[in-house]
């Protein structure tokens, strides 16, 4: 049974889901249906056991966040995922479960061709993987709170790692960059994607130089065969495996 606060926790969510125009947000079609979306996370904010949680889960995955069956993620996953996130702090186990495994399908999950990317504070056509990971560190105290499941969300939207250029200095063959990292930098060399207004470039060989110091988001990554002029200050580095994901 809910109380007082909790009720009012719901009702609050429920104007938020409310205020989205789901059939303004893209979705192949045919397959996202933004009334599974809206109505979903309506039932699962009202959900008070398990059976409830579950059929709210039935719609959300079945076309509305996610589309379980073939392992597919909307651009909506993006959009629900502020809202599941305080869905899942009401203190209703089945509910919060439901909320967090919703997130963990979405993440995992490959997004259809032409609706693989979406727009953020960070760009206007991030990895809809990236953008989902972003919403999850904005809340990593909440989600560390929750659990083992929450935690091991955290750990995985790590591997979806952004990086903000500060400045650059010319090194050798290549460039040290200076910015801040959110996630985790992986060991060794990797592609990345280059974000810059109006595009997108791919760097073949990007290394973490220095790591950041515990506590802080400030590192320096190296990047082969780049001169400074083309890693302006400003540009935003994703991971070039996120750009590939696709149904």
């Amino acid at each position: 049974m809910l109380d007082v606060l909790d009720v009012l926790d719901v009702l609050d969510v429920i104007e938020a889901i409310d205020a989205v125009d789901w059939g303004a947000v893209p979705g192949r079609p045919g397959w996202y249906e933004p009334a599974r979306a809206a109505g979903g996370l309506r039932a699962l904010a009202r959900a008070a056991n398990l059976v409830e949680a579950a059929e709210a889960h039935s719609m959300l995955s079945g076309g509305g966040l996610t589309h379980g069956h073939s392992a597919a993620v909307f651009p909506a996953a993006v959009v629900a995922a502020p809202l599941l996130l305080d869905i899942a702090r009401t203190g209703r186990p089945a509910v919060r479960d439901t909320a967090l495994g919703l997130l963990d399908e979405a993440l995992s999950s490959f997004p259809h061709a032409g609706y693989t990317r979406v727009t953020t504070p960070h760009g206007t056509a991030v990895p809809v993987c990236c953008a989902l990971a972003h919403h999850l560190r904005a809340r990593a105290d909440r989600l560390a709170g929750l659990g083992g499941r929450g935690r091991s969300l955290l750990v995985d939207a790590a591997g979806h790692w952004r990086f903000e250029i500060r400045e650059c200095v010319a090194d050798g063959g290549g460039t040290a960059v200076f910015g801040t990292l959110a996630g985790r930098f992986p060991d060794g060399v990797h592609a990345a994607e280059l974000h810059i207004p109006g595009e997108i470039a791919v760097l073949g060989e990007v290394a973490l130089e220095y790591p950041p110091a515990k506590g802080s988001p400030e590192a320096c990554l190296r990047v082969a065969g780049r001169y400074p002029d083309e890693l302006p200050p400003g540009a935003v580095l994703f991971p070039a495996e996120c750009g590939e994901r696709v149904h």
